[in-house]
């Protein structure tokens, strides 16, 4: 699996909830750090999409391994 299979596999397991200002709110279980906000659904998902890839960037940078998502690295 490469590096976009594993962003689709993490962006599946998405969970969001609408704030009570009208905004939402989106994050990845188990992925610490990787949590968007947005004014419509489609935004915040476009956003974590990004905060996501980033996320992943620093872990490459750092020598981190990145953690296994429905047993997928």
């Amino acid at each position: 699996m490469g590096l976009s299979g594993y962003i689709h596999i993490a962006l599946e397991r998405a969970k969001y909830k609408l704030l009570k200002d009208g905004t939402y709110f989106g994050e990845i279980p188990g992925l610490k750090g990787v949590w968007a906000e947005g004014k419509t659904l489609e935004t915040c998902r476009k956003e974590l999409q990004e905060v996501l890839e980033d996320w992943i960037v620093l872990k490459i940078r750092d020598g981190d391994s990145l953690p296994k998502i429905d047993g997928h690295t």
